[in-house]
């Protein structure tokens, strides 16, 4: 009963004949549990009873108790504490040799067993409760991830990280990591046509919206290997541009990224327009933002992961008021609030219930905030000091 059961379905696959005895046995184990109390209870018994015989031929009436009361540690010692606590700790050890012997003890005494258990199904069932359902031995996903941070050394830190984090895509959605809208690098047709070889020639992206004045009128996404032949010939056009334009691939913002990653795999796609529930868009998300989500950002120096922070000779750090809050926190390691607004500068707004103006300091989550540069209704840049943080009472 204390094998780990996911370990030996392992053990089975790999044939392992020990493991598969032991399986079989926990197959029906009402019937193992009534195999093992039967023996247990009838060893106990005539124990038992030898020792008062013995006693009363030895010391009389009044050697009874004594020989209870030996009998009594001897069974707790060898016979209890001793052998489970070594079952109960090296389980494999004494469960597959002891399946060799359970299962034919179970066939020689099954129709004891079968009347036992007759009995014993009968009065459970009168008390409520129905065995067919049995208990249920698969993990929920919080359960393992449990399992996986009670992992140790069996599995390295970094795959447990991967691991945790796919678990967690469900819990996040397109929009919690998709390029904001003023953020896309896209080809207005509208714009001068050398401004748009030049971004073809010397931007940093492979494939690039194309569409006019606004990018709400998107045409489609244009992959930049499908003209990289003409263009090097200098020989594009914008007709030509619009030829080898793909259709746009449109994700609702509140998709859960497990969701897209077959979304993007079922269509064959690597990169989609992020669209509100009135169907204008508000960002841009692709396969690779997806894939930062599980195995971390692609660069390992947080301050060229996020060209939104500078960090200040003092260990303070200067924030563009567009940052990520998410990508704040999973970099930086805060702990910003990142249940409410997307941005940085939305979250201070949020906090302040009002548009903020240069020069005010505000506390968020403990962390000293001050605004350093505002543009229209937002922040514009704002500096931060986590190394003076006060973590705030809930947090104890």
């Amino acid at each position: 009963m204390s094998l780990n059961r996911y370990r030996l379905r392992h053990l089975v696959k790999n044939k392992h004949k020990g493991a598969i005895r032991a399986n079989k046995l926990l197959e029906t184990p009402d019937k193992l549990i009534g195999l093992i109390l039967l023996g247990n209870n009838f060893v106990n018994i005539l124990a038992s009873s030898i020792s008062t015989i013995i006693a009363l031929k030895i010391g009389g009436d009044g050697a009874i108790a004594i020989a209870a009361g030996l009998l009594t540690l001897v069974i707790l010692i060898f016979a209890e504490v001793a052998p489970k606590t070594v079952a109960a700790r090296f389980p494999e050890k004494i469960a597959f040799p002891a399946a060799w012997v359970y299962i034919p003890l179970l066939k020689i005494l099954y129709p004891m067993v079968w009347v036992i258990n007759w009995i014993a199904n009968g009065l459970i069932r009168l008390l409520g409760f129905n065995l067919s359902k049995g208990s249920d031995a698969n993990l929920s996903p919080e359960e393992l991830k449990t399992v996986l941070n009670e992992a140790g050394k069996l599995i390295p830190s970094r795959h447990r990280s991967m691991l945790l984090s796919i678990l967690d895509l469900e819990k996040v959605t397109v929009e919690d990591i998709m390029i904001p809208r003023n953020e896309i690098v896209g080809i207005d047709l509208n714009d001068d046509w050398n401004d748009t070889i030049e971004l073809l020639i010397h931007g940093h992206h492979t494939r690039i919206p194309v569409y006019r004045d606004d990018i709400n009128q998107v045409i489609g996404i244009i992959h930049v290997r499908s003209i990289m032949h003409t263009l090097a010939q200098k020989e594009l056009t914008p007709e030509g541009l619009l030829e080898s334009v793909r259709d746009t691939y449109f994700v609702p913002e509140a998709t859960p990224l497990n969701t897209q990653l077959l979304n993007f795999q079922r269509n064959e796609r690597r990169i989609g327009l992020v669209v509100d529930e009135y169907g204008d868009i508000q960002g841009l998300v692709t396969l690779e933002d997806i894939l930062e989500e599980i195995v971390g950002e692609f660069t390992s120096d947080p301050t060229t992961t996020l060209r939104d922070i500078q960090l200040q000779k003092d260990g303070a750090y200067i924030v563009d008021g567009s940052a990520n809050i998410r990508e704040l926190n999973k970099t930086m390691r805060w702990e910003l609030p990142a249940d409410g607004p997307k941005t940085f500068s939305g979250l201070i707004t949020e906090h302040l219930e009002n548009i903020p103006s240069t020069n005010i300091s505000v506390k968020i989550a403990g962390y000293p905030i001050e605004i350093i540069q505002t543009q229209g209704n937002k922040v514009k840049v704002a500096r931060i000091l986590p190394n003076m943080r006060i973590k705030p009472k809930h947090e104890n």
